[in-house]
């Protein structure tokens, strides 16, 4: 297949391009300076321009383009940011796609598991109803933006939580582990939806020719508490994990963004992914933090 990637660069698109290349695709990105390549194309979504021969003859497009959540605080310019960027990158592309006598067959979009809000108790399938917050709200918008493709492009928006990568949410948690300072968040009981880099990428790519469209929750099938992923991140590299971090901290701390990434308990099942045949590679957190330490120690 040809697919034009957004956000490319980033953990995720590193990781689904390095996939895509392996399993012999062609790979088109979109690029917000100047193109430096034949597989290059030229995009400003704040200005909902783009370069429009990027879309031509490709078969499906990927959107991962957002502003990071992992930017603290969410003052009220980021929050802003973390919204606009996820409607005019998904807004320029649909723009794009509806521009197209024949446009692409499938448009898989990011999304998040934060649509679900703080659910304690419950068990999240894509069936389950929208929950309440920042966090919440910002998903419906986007995955609206992403339903303004044509109706004859197929619309999957991928509902990911916390990838287990060399980046994202790993990335300030590592090295406090390496310290043996790492220990139960907030009590540790809430659980934290995870999905490995590699099983997040093979996701995407799987989906490329399913027949699934709108939500999917990509996350791993055994769902872990926040308490479980930093004791196996401990274990990982043979540390202790007996550091508290009491949940008053993380709300005096991060306030809203604290509780919505941190605290809340969202128990999200990958119900359609293994419907549709989808094999995790790796089925526990321990086996993706277990992946992530040894590729760290091979690249050091």
């Amino acid at each position: 297949m040809r697919v034009l990637v957004s956000g490319a660069s980033g953990m995720i698109g590193t990781e689904l391009v390095r996939q895509l290349t392996s399993g012999g695709h062609e790979v088109r990105r979109l690029v917000r300076g100047e193109p430096h390549g034949a597989d290059e194309f030229a995009w400003a979504p704040a200005t909902r321009t783009i370069d429009d021969r990027a879309l031509d003859g490709v078969d499906a497009v990927v959107n991962l383009s957002g502003a990071s959540l992992a930017r603290l605080p969410w003052t009220r310019s980021h929050r802003r940011r973390i919204l606009s960027s996820r409607i005019d990158t998904t807004g320029t592309l649909a723009d794009a796609l509806r521009r197209r006598e024949q446009p692409p067959a499938v448009l898989i979009n990011g999304s998040a598991v934060g649509f679900y809000g703080d659910r304690p108790g419950q068990t999240l399938t894509e069936q389950s109803p929208k929950g309440s917050g920042f966090l919440s709200d910002v998903v419906e918008a986007w995955e609206a933006a992403a339903h303004l493709a044509p109706e004859t492009t197929r619309v999957v928006t991928l509902r990911t939580g916390v990838v287990v990568g060399p980046g994202g949410a790993m990335k300030p948690l590592l090295p406090i582990a390496k310290l043996g300072l790492a220990g139960p968040i907030g009590g540790g009981r809430q659980y934290w939806p995870w999905v490995s880099l590699h099983d997040e990428a093979a996701a995407i790519v799987h989906l490329l020719t399913s027949s699934l469209s709108g939500p999917v929750n990509v996350a791993g099938p055994e769902p872990a508490t926040a308490g479980e992923v930093v004791a196996a991140l401990a274990h990982a590299l043979h540390r202790p994990s007996a550091v508290p971090v009491p949940r008053f901290a993380i709300e005096l701390a991060l306030r809203d963004a604290g509780r919505e990434m941190l605290l809340s308990s969202q128990r999200v099942v990958p119900q359609r992914l293994l419907d549709d045949g989808f094999v995790f590679r790796d089925r526990t957190v321990s086996e993706a933090i277990q992946a992530l330490v040894q590729q760290n120690e091979e690249a050091a």
